[in-house]
């Protein structure tokens, strides 16, 4: 029997979110010469001054905030699905076994051209998701605070201090790294996907596991989900309330330990057992605390107009297009960066690049708004869902 399942509406403030974490995605990989990293060094005084104020600026805002918010919203997304799926009395946790399958295959394409994806940890924990999605609200919020504060860190620091003999790890991922940059800065294309098959998956994947990506990214996800729970993404009294909360404990927590990520390496004194789990799990805090600030601030703003305003809704088609975005972007970029492109990682400090990430995201916003005039989604995300119902030949769904 053919089943037509009427369309959900989508968050448009969600979507506005996921497109402006994409940009300001976009901004620190264009700065960090999608990993090739190089800072000119025949600049003027002033260029160089100026470059190293646009850095400075740009790591602050938005340097892990923007990876942080992308996170938090795949959480929210998985919460929306699964809960669309039981309302339709379909089981769903194996199905979204299967579509994070999927996003390994995808992060796999990507992974050939830029040898800092992200999906593939995605793809990893989206697992975890599944396997804690029956517990209470209550549990979740406790396991993803836990994971936020990165405990294994923790036990580092305390073992480091007390002198007992603990995994070491945290720089494994140089030795690949040395492999790929020479390859990324003189080899051609197709030496580049060769490496980024070996080399470069070793250098992207191993650099997330050894600064606490795994935990930061489990705990992100969930309480992606616990804004689902809660409903925090609606324009409705407790979600104004709680994230008016969520916004001045998220500054006032802040301060105090931006001020510790700042005067911790003295203290340490050159200690580097000691240093290397603070550099993890202090940003770590630091960023989750930022980013609910900027997210606060945002929906807040967002709700205050009614519907947001015009510079945040136009994020919205380069959100709704984010896994096409998001692959789009670092095909342009390593093209304009590489060797085998037009080279510029040599001649661009962070001036050029940010005036370079804002041509790329005008780019694709141009191609995003062209694409969903005609089609509902991204060419990217169509594929996903298709795949993701593979064999629901005679019924149509709507995520």
């Amino acid at each position: 029997m053919k089943m037509t399942l009427k369309t959900v509406d989508r968050i448009e403030v969600v979507d506005a979110l996921r497109g402006i974490a994409l940009f300001a995605i976009v901004i620190v990989h264009c700065l960090e010469h999608y990993n090739l990293y190089y800072i000119p060094d025949d600049y003027p005084q002033w260029l160089t001054s100026l470059d190293k104020g646009i850095w400075d600026t740009i790591w602050f805002i938005m340097a892990g905030k923007a990876f942080s918010t992308f996170s938090l919203l795949f959480g929210f997304s998985f919460y929306i699905q699964f809960r669309n799926a039981q309302k339709r009395g379909i089981p769903f946790k194996g199905r979204f076994v299967w579509r994070m399958f999927l996003l390994l295959m995808f992060s796999q394409l990507h992974s050939l051209f830029y040898n800092g994806d992200i999906l593939l940890l995605y793809a990893v924990m989206g697992l975890f998701l599944v396997s804690v999605s029956h517990l209470s609200t209550r549990k979740i919020l406790i396991i993803a605070s836990l994971m936020i504060i990165q405990p294994i860190e923790w036990i580092r620091v305390i073992c480091s201090l007390y002198d007992v003999p603990f995994l070491e790890y945290g720089e494994h991922w140089m030795k690949y790294g040395a492999l790929a940059k020479p390859v990324m800065q003189s080899g051609s294309f197709f030496e580049v996907v060769q490496s980024n098959i070996t080399y470069g998956q070793l250098y992207g994947n191993l650099w997330q596991i050894e600064n606490g990506r795994i935990f930061q990214i489990g705990g992100l996800f969930l309480f992606g989900m616990i804004a689902g729970r809660l409903s925090l993404f609606k324009n409705i009294p407790h979600s104004i309330s709680l994230w008016k909360k969520i916004t001045l404990w998220s500054a006032l927590l802040f301060i105090p330990l931006n001020v510790a990520r700042m005067v911790y390496p003295d203290i340490a004194q050159g200690n580097k057992a000691l240093l290397m789990p603070l550099d993890i799990a202090i940003p770590s805090i630091c960023n989750f605390l930022f980013m609910g600030l900027l997210v606060g601030c945002f929906i807040l703003l967002w709700y205050d107009k009614g519907n947001g305003y015009k510079f945040q809704r136009l994020f919205i088609p380069f959100g709704k297009m984010s896994l096409t975005n998001y692959i789009t972007q670092s095909i342009i970029g390593i093209t304009l960066f590489y060797g085998f492109g037009f080279n510029l990682y040599k001649s661009t400090g962070a001036t050029a690049c940010l005036f370079i990430a804002i041509i790329i995201f005008v780019v694709l916003f141009a191609a995003s708004n062209l694409w969903l005039k005609k089609h509902r989604q991204g060419p990217l995300e169509w594929i996903w869902k298709k795949l993701t119902w593979i064999d629901f030949k005679n019924k149509k769904y709507d995520e």
